[in-house]
């Protein structure tokens, strides 16, 4: 009766296991990400250097973070290259980040942390979408363009 009993517990939990393991990964894909922009990646955000993100109500700006691509969705880019990218009020929570100045920006990203992984829409170059206040930390220390970022969701 013992056997039995453990038996059934084996079983119950590797059902359980099997079931609650297989929970899809979030790839952040969603109507306005897979359509925005003229490029589309999965990206690591490498850093987010000291300073560069500040809460200012009365002052807008972008600061630029550096990402290494994981995967292209659509676009010229390829993985493992690595990009600056311009956020629009990085303090704001993404789906809160769009104003009267930068229309059209969003995603699903609460808080910008080094190591996260980010689907981003993105246009280039930067000055094509954005006049204004820029920090850009790696100033002088990158070659290509600075992308704007469109719409910015968590992956996973």
């Amino acid at each position: 009766m013992k056997q039995v009993l453990s038996v059934c517990r084996f079983l119950v939990i590797a059902l359980s296991a099997a079931v609650f393991g297989c929970r899809k990964a979030d790839t952040g894909a969603d109507a306005q990400v897979t359509t925005l922009g003229s490029a589309e990646v999965t990206a690591r955000l490498a850093e987010v250097p000291e300073g560069a993100i500040f809460q200012r109500e009365l002052y807008d700006y972008a600061t630029v973070l550096k990402y290494e691509v994981v995967a292209v969705h659509r676009g010229g880019l390829k993985a493992g290259d690595m990009l600056y990218v311009a956020h629009y009020n990085p303090w704001k929570p993404r789906a809160e980040a769009a104003d009267k100045r930068a229309k059209g920006i969003g995603g699903s990203v609460r808080q910008f942390r080094a190591g996260q992984l980010h689907r981003l829409a993105l246009e280039s170059p930067l000055d094509d979408f954005y006049m204004g206040g820029v920090v850009d930390k790696y100033f002088g220390k990158h070659d290509g363009p600075v992308y704007w970022a469109v719409w910015t969701n968590r992956a996973e």
